[in-house]
């Protein structure tokens, strides 16, 4: 697994062995990032149940200028600090503004005046309908003073998701079943307050 694009393009990532995580496809996080374009360049992130780091990573590698990874496994905790310092190298910069919290997603809050501009969260499949309807909830708190935040969520192609106050807006991935998708979800507004 590798960063596809950016300046740290090519640098690869390491995994921890065994079941630990599901690491987002090379593919997946490249078509992503693609859709992303504009939006990238100098936002704030936050990666969520963020395994090996990898779109937190790659939104860095691509012009993000910090955010924070929350992973609650130690081992894979290890391995996103290993790839972050790797990545950091490779941008010749340091870890100043890059943050990574050892703990359960729904306990997480941005730092006070640092809320993201993008959020990616890719939690264990099997955990997608238990946890999907807080964590919306929670980001529509906390992410309050942002004016168009952009949450990514990647589930499987059989699975739809329709979080109160929030709408989909684009879902790219593949079409079958355990396939994975990423759903792009902007916050509900009207017509005359939504950001051009």
């Amino acid at each position: 697994m590798r960063i596809s694009g950016g300046v740290a393009r090519g640098v690869p990532l390491v995994v921890p062995k065994g079941d630990a995580v599901r690491p987002a496809t090379d593919g997946l996080r490249q078509a992503v990032f693609s859709s992303l374009a504009a939006r990238v360049p100098g936002a704030r992130f936050a990666d969520l149940f963020a395994g090996s780091g990898a779109y937190g990573l790659e939104a860095l590698s691509r012009g993000a200028t910090g955010g924070e990874w929350v992973e609650q496994n130690p081992r894979a905790a290890g391995c996103l600090r290993r790839n972050l310092v790797t990545v950091c190298k490779s941008l010749g910069r340091d870890e100043r503004g890059l943050t990574v919290h050892e703990m359960d997603a729904l306990g997480w809050q941005p730092e006070a005046g640092a809320e993201p501009d993008l959020v990616f969260i890719d939690p264990p499949y099997s955990l997608i309908t238990e946890v999907a309807p807080k964590l919306f909830a929670q980001l529509a708190v906390t992410l309050a003073a942002n004016a168009d935040p952009l949450v990514v969520f990647e589930l499987p192609g059989e699975l739809r998701l329709a979080p109160q106050g929030w709408t989909c807006v684009r879902r790219l991935g593949g079409k079958g079943a355990h396939q994975p998708t990423a759903c792009f979800f902007r916050r509900e507004q009207s017509g005359a307050e939504r950001p051009g």
